[in-house]
C-alpha cells in the first residue's frame, strides 16, 4: 500500500503545532486589497490583515488557488510514490474543491478529492484526522469513511458582528444594513449543506455566547466530544469569554484560532465562530 499524503487550503484554521510531523500540504488562496495581491497565510497573516482592513474602503477579494497549484503538488507527491486526499473548503463556498478535482484528473497522481462541507477549524478537523490516520498507515477506504462520520457530526455556528461586509458583498441591502447596524443586530448563521443559514439575531455578545452554549450542550448530550475550536477575527477577549464558559461543559482541548484572512473578507472583522464535532460513545 502507498503511503497517503493529505492536500488541503489554507483556511483550515487549527494551530499549526497540530500538524508538527504530519503529511499535510498547503496550497493557500489569494487576496487582493486597495489593489495588491496577497497570498493567504504566506505574506499577509491575520493581524496584518486586519489593521489594513481598517484603513481599506474597499471590499477584500478573494481567490481560489489556480488548478496548476494543485497539479504540480498532486505530481510531485506521484514522483515520491504516494497517493493523496486532497480536502478544501465547502464547494458552496469556494471553488477550490473543483479547481482541486480538475488538477487531480490531469494528475498522474491517484487522488481522492473531498468536498468538506465546511471551512475554518470545521475543515481542519478532517484534515487533521485524515493526516493521523494517514501517518499511522490506515488504508483511503477507512480514511474517508472515518471522515464521513466527522462531517456528519460537526457543528459550525458564527456570529457577524458588523452588517457592512453582508451590505458590501450584496447579500442585504443598504437600508437593512443600516438599520440593523442601528439596532446593533448581529445575525448568528449555522453551515450546514455547505452553505451559510441564518438561524437568529442576538443584540449582545453575551446573548451569543448563552446561545452558542445552549447548542452545544443540545448537541453533546451523550456523545464524546472529538475536538472544539473557537475562531475569531480580531476578538480574542470575546473568544476567551466563550472559551471560560465552555470548559464547564466539556473537558475536550478547546483551541482558539485566529481566522485566515480568507474567511475575513467575507465576514467582517469581530466575527467569531464556535465549531466542534462529537462521536459515540
Amino acid at each position: 500500500m502507498k503511503p497517503i499524503s493529505i492536500v488541503t487550503d489554507s483556511t483550515i484554521d487549527l494551530p499549526s503545532h497540530l500538524f508538527k510531523g504530519l503529511p499535510v500540504h498547503i496550497v493557500p488562496l489569494t487576496l487582493e486589497l486597495d489593489g495588491q495581491s496577497y497570498t493567504d497565510g504566506v505574506d499577509l497573516d491575520a493581524t496584518s490583515f486586519l489593521e489594513k482592513l481598517k484603513q481599506s474602503v474597499a471590499l477584500p477579494k478573494t481567490s481560489q488557488p489556480r488548478p496548476g497549484s494543485f497539479l504540480d503538488i498532486y505530481n510531485a507527491l506521484a514522483e515520491k510514490g504516494h497517493d493523496v486526499l486532497s480536502i478544501h473548503l465547502s464547494g458552496r463556498l469556494s471553488g477550490t474543491v473543483e479547481g482541486a478535482s480538475m488538477a487531480a484528473n490531469e494528475s498522474n497522481a491517484n487522488v481522492t478529492v473531498i468536498d468538506s462541507l465546511f471551512t475554518s477549524s470545521a475543515l481542519g478537523f478532517q484534515v487533521l484526522e485524515a493526516a493521523m490516520m494517514a501517518q499511522e498507515k490506515k488504508p483511503m477506504e477507512e480514511i474517508v469513511k472515518r471522515l464521513e462520520d466527522i462531517k456528519n457530526a460537526t457543528s459550525l455556528y458564527i456570529m457577524v458582528d458588523t452588517l457592512e461586509y453582508l451590505k458590501k458583498g450584496g447579500r442585504i441591502g443598504r437600508v437593512k444594513a443600516l438599520l440593523g447596524s442601528i439596532m446593533n443586530i448581529k445575525p448568528v448563521a449555522r453551515l450546514e449543506d455547505g452553505g451559510l443559514s441564518p438561524i437568529q439575531s442576538v443584540r449582545t455578545h453575551s446573548q451569543m455566547i448563552k446561545l452558542f452554549v445552549k447548542r452545544f450542550q443540545k448537541e453533546t448530550i451523550g456523545r464524546r466530544v472529538g475536538r472544539v475550536s473557537i475562531a475569531h477575527a480580531g476578538t480574542k477577549e470575546l473568544a476567551l469569554r466563550l472559551l471560560d464558559r465552555l470548559r464547564s461543559e466539556t473537558d475536550a482541548e478547546i483551541h482558539i484560532v485566529e481566522t485566515t484572512p480568507i474567511i475575513t473578507s467575507h465576514t467582517g472583522p469581530g466575527g467569531v465562530a464556535l465549531m466542534y464535532y462529537t462521536d459515540e460513545m
